[in-house]
């Protein structure tokens, strides 16, 4: 028995382990839900614990029973791991002197053979099933950045041994862009589901690329023209029946679809993004764990955009296929400003907030805007909520598809280049002063911008800007599209500014990667902005970004300093751009009066801030890290409801 427990570092004396051998050309372990370190060496052979122990970080109780060896032969360590606030979220096991591999019931993870090998160190990992649910994937469909998300993030789960499953709407336009399914095949598996009042009939078509099972929903109500969630007469009414389905029929692919010759189960972890997937959580609570099914699944929500949040009347409630006692989940009532007459009570119902109330963990696309949603300014009446569960709310930056933006490798680009080369970013730049008709001026700072013209992305403090940016020698490119409003002043804007300034109306990805490998400066203002991709993908092509510190664009871009310590020459300073606070237009200016400045009587100091912003890691393979550390905690606990 051991007498103390140290929580930094413990011997556990294996002195008292009873051991049995194994063939010394086993290949597999087993984890013990910490992350060993196996030590091995030729002349021994593999042994197995037959008697697993436990250590849990709530009660700090350990226990091993006695027998055999002297603890200096045969003792292991265990070290504490704490995450960055401090807390302790796992122990590690560190061999001693014996040669030792535990044995308990979980995954298998594989290990190299132990012949001829003096000592070899294998961090084992859980494997996990993992369920994405959300209304767009790229590149089967796409708005903005949630596509994005989830048409990368996958794939790097997938690469990284895990069994991954997507499962998106399956959208026919009746446009060209369809030929995007034309890779998946109809699974010939209908399923019935009851909402809305009667029974609907779901297909399933699948596609397996990357290593990841993409799975859409097929349904009468997701063929039409228009995008995915309106047209050009406004955002369709029937969204709440659309996304009722695609939650349900997620509930049941896990179970009904034999990929690869076999179903995920009931034992997956579910990562449902935004409001259109938030009655997952729900119905697993309210519909499965009460029949003993998925009651060992987790949830995880992503917000990527809380002011969307699938509000709709509270009447709706009876039409999704919910028992009546759990109408609390998602009940939600207005406050009286926000009511539209007397006569009404304000009461709606809330999918994003069903879903905060019911999940396991939380995840925001960046730290800091997992901190904005819980403040009144930024959690758009969800803020109190967000607090409560604050203890399981994290935030973990999205990344950017190396392969898709790559200066060394990009197509759409007129010149390659790299930070070791950066010859190729001139010569690109005049390459699209020639495309937009503007004056080769290679010295001269090109700004650009790219975004939805809305009010989210500032386009009024540029708009009110514009005047004074272009009584600078600069030349400024925008790209978007949006609001009527906003692509006529962009029309405009070019006519009054014929020799400095060009709009593109729309939404063009090569035009977009020129424009990025382009321009010196990327200005974004955007009012909030939960990550931001826009900026990282700046920062890998050496444009320089200005933008609002806000939410990911806070956490991202590091405000640019000529006289830190430890720096010289063509590094000088340090930073990767200029942030602005608070959001108005004199703030904004003076921060893009800072860099065009620097651009042209600083040149050492500007090519030091391209090369540290092409140097950042903002890849998949980081975030994917975080999203396992994540899913882990999420299994450390029972379900939450």
């Amino acid at each position: 028995m051991m007498e103390s427990l140290e929580l930094s570092r413990v011997l556990l004396l294996t002195s008292s382990l009873s051991l049995s051998l194994i063939p010394p050309t086993t290949k597999t372990i087993r984890q013990l839900g910490f992350r060993s370190l196996v030590k091995k060496a030729n002349k021994y052979a593999n042994l197995r614990l037959t008697r697993s122990f436990s250590g849990h970080t709530g009660n700090g109780a350990a226990h091993a029973a006695s027998q055999g060896k002297g603890e200096d032969e045969m003792g292991l360590l265990l070290a504490r791991e704490i995450d960055e606030f401090g807390s302790i979220v796992g122990f590690n096991l560190i061999p001693g002197s014996g040669k030792i591999t535990e044995d308990a019931t979980s995954n298998e993870v594989e290990v190299p053979e132990a012949r001829g090998v003096e000592e070899h160190k294998v961090q084992a990992r859980v494997s996990y099933s993992i369920v994405f649910v959300t209304a767009e994937a790229a590149p089967y469909s796409k708005t903005g950045g949630l596509g994005d998300v989830c048409g990368s993030l996958p794939i790097a789960l997938a690469a990284r041994g895990h069994r991954v499953m997507v499962i998106s709407p399956r959208y026919i336009h009746g446009t060209p862009e369809d030929k995007k399914f034309s890779g998946a095949v109809d699974l010939d598996c209908r399923i019935k589901l009851y909402c809305f009042g009667a029974v609907q009939e779901v297909g399933f078509f699948h596609e397996f690329r990357d290593g990841v099972d993409w799975i859409f929903v097929d349904h009468p109500s997701f063929h039409r023209p228009g995008n995915l969630y309106g047209d050009k007469f406004g955002t369709f009414g029937d969204n709440q029946f659309r996304f009722t389905l695609l939650s349900h029929a997620a509930c049941e692919a896990p179970l009904v679809l034999p990929l690869g010759g076999y179903t995920y189960g009931d034992k997956c972890l579910f990562l449902v993004n935004d409001w259109h997937a938030g009655l997952v959580p729900i119905l697993l609570a309210a519909k499965y764990r009460p029949h003993g099914v998925y009651k060992d699944a987790r949830s995880i929500l992503v917000i990527h955009n809380i002011a969307h949040q699938g509000v709709e009347p509270a009447i709706t409630y009876s039409n999704l296929g919910l028992p009546p006692e759990w109408y609390g989940a998602l009940e939600w009532v207005f406050p009286n400003w926000a009511r539209m007459h007397a006569l009404d009570t304000g009461e709606a119902v809330n999918f994003l907030k069903g879903a905060i109330v019911t999940v396991d963990r939380i995840l925001t696309v960046s730290k800091g805007y997992s901190w904005e949603i819980t403040t009144s300014e930024g959690g758009y009446g969800l803020h109190e909520l967000l607090s409560s569960r604050k203890s399981v709310l994290n935030g973990i930056t999205n990344g950017i598809d190396e392969n898709e933006w790559d200066p060394s490798t990009d197509k759409h680009i007129a010149y390659n280049y790299s930070a070791d080369d950066l010859s190729g970013k001139v010569k690109c730049k005049i390459s699209l002063q020639k495309e937009l008709g503007l004056a080769e001026r290679p010295e001269c700072p090109m700004i650009g911008f790219i975004g939805r013209l809305d009010y989210q992305k500032g386009i009024d403090l540029i708009r009110m800007a514009i005047p004074e940016i272009m009584e600078n020698d600069v030349q400024f490119v925008m790209l978007g599209s949006g609001n009527p409003e906003f692509e006529d002043w962009m029309r405009a804007t070019e006519s009054t500014y014929r020799d400095k300034f060009r709009g593109w109306v729309g939404f063009n990805v090569p035009v977009s990667h020129k424009i990025t490998a382009g321009c010196d400066i990327l200005l974004m203002p955007s009012t909030f902005e939960p990550c931001g991709l826009n900026q990282l993908y700046a920062m890998r092509y050496g444009t320089v970004p200005v933008v609002h510190e806000t939410g990911g664009l806070r956490d991202t871009v590091q405000n640019f300093n000529p006289y830190a310590e430890g720096t010289n020459g063509e590094g000088e300073g340090e930073g990767t751009g200029w942030t602005f606070s608070p959001l108005t237009k004199e703030s904004m200016l003076v921060a893009l009066g800072y860099a065009i400045r620097t651009y042209n009587e600083y040149k050492s100091s500007w090519k030091g801030l391209m090369k540290r912003g092409m140097a950042k890691d903002y890849t998949w393979v980081n975030a994917a890290t975080q999203y396992e550390q994540v899913i882990e905690w999420a299994f450390m606990d029972p379900p939450y409801c």
